[in-house]
């Protein structure tokens, strides 16, 4: 795999304690999960008027002809408020607030798309006695109620959302939170995630950095940002072993 600038000095360095993972675009794949759910949801919210879903699908930077967001779309690593925001902006006289709870319940129910079967994958990095961790900026609620759906939650020590009290990345604290509460050294943590938003909020915690390619950022997007880009996390396992 092509790595960034900074793999060959983070893996000699550093052995991995822990590992703190984004959720949306890489513990689950952005494509099979949130395209599919924001047509449905960008409906439901324009109450079925053409004019008004196709203004929220605008706002969102999300093409309803293709059934897919643009690579620049403020949902794809921004938070649930934000996306809120931004739909509320194209339906005049809605509540930010309403549409923010909307959002948070229907993405709760999200189709979910696994990257790879993750409760082996999460089982075998648990029985080398590794420390795992989510931090999305979806709200902690979508977190804890899409790792319940897919049977994995309770392998992980922490999960955290935005909303958790710990910021929102590429803010570090949330990573932080995760190393403290673990007892962890973060040079020895590994922040795995699909965006620079991720990445940078890993390296501003001196963590080690990896990309998954599962999200909607390609390889030449993420590698400067990284230790290496991997097509999904399943590659992790043996990144870790060598």
């Amino acid at each position: 795999m092509t790595g960034g600038r900074h793999a060959t000095s983070a893996r000699s360095a550093n052995r991995v304690d822990g590992i703190i993972f984004d959720k949306d675009g890489t513990l689950f794949d952005f494509h099979g999960t949130w395209n599919v759910w924001a047509a449905q949801a960008i409906r439901e919210l324009a109450g079925d008027d053409e004019t008004a879903a196709r203004r929220i699908a605008s706002a969102l930077l999300y093409d309803l002809d293709a059934g897919r967001f643009e690579k620049e779309s403020p949902v794809i690593a921004g938070t649930n408020r934000e996306a809120a925001e931004c739909a509320a902006a194209a339906l005049p006289g809605r509540n930010v607030e309403e549409i923010e709870r909307f959002l948070m319940l229907s993405s709760a129910e999200a189709p979910l798309a696994p990257a790879v079967p993750l409760a082996p994958f999460l089982s075998g990095l648990k029985a080398v006695g590794l420390r795992l961790g989510v931090m999305t900026n979806d709200t902690e609620y979508g977190a804890r109620a899409h790792l319940s759906v897919a049977g994995v939650e309770t392998h992980f020590d922490f999960i955290a959302g935005f909303d958790s009290g710990y910021g929102a990345k590429p803010d570090p604290g949330p990573l932080l939170a995760f190393a403290s509460q673990s007892g962890l050294a973060p040079e020895r943590i590994v922040m795995v995630g699909d965006s620079t938003h991720d990445l940078l909020a890993g390296r501003a915690a001196g963590m080690q950095v990896l990309g998954v390619l599962t999200g909607m950022a390609a390889r030449a997007e993420l590698a400067p940002h990284a230790d290496d880009v991997f097509p999904d996390i399943g590659h992790l396992t043996a990144w870790i072993a060598a």
